[in-house]
């Protein structure tokens, strides 16, 4: 990753972070869990968007890897929060889900402040 991207890709990154972290910490505030939010509120669904539509233009850059952190986050708050959903059908399991749900919630926080914390000092993300 040896290109320098552009400053308009690297305000987009930043952007996406903004609008993921606008929608978690709207379930922090609200009723709604941080997961929850994270993954149905349209700043959130807006950003995975822009994460695909502008993945090519970050090839070769650092920013490519906080593209994938931001995707994969995405995607894996929406398993996890599918196998809690599961789980909610089985009356005995559902304290389990709840604490899931929770957990993966702050996750999701952790993950996004991490890699605005890195997009900061302008390093990659981790390869995990």
């Amino acid at each position: 990753m040896s290109q320098q991207p552009s400053p308009n890709l690297v305000q987009l990154t930043y952007l996406i972070y903004g609008l993921h972290l606008f929608s978690a910490i709207n379930g922090v505030l609200t009723s709604a869990f941080v997961v929850t939010a994270f993954l149905s509120g349209w700043p959130s669904i807006l950003a995975v968007l822009l994460n695909y539509v502008k993945r090519d233009a970050t090839r070769g850059t650092y920013l490519e890897s906080h593209f994938r952190w931001q995707i994969r986050t995405f995607w894996f708050a929406f398993l996890w929060l599918l196998i809690g959903m599961l789980l909610v059908f089985t009356v005995i399991a559902i304290p389990l889900a709840w604490i899931m749900v929770v957990f993966v919630g702050l996750w999701v926080l952790y993950r996004m402040l991490r890699g605005v914390s890195r997009l900061v000092d302008a390093q990659a993300m981790p390869a995990a």
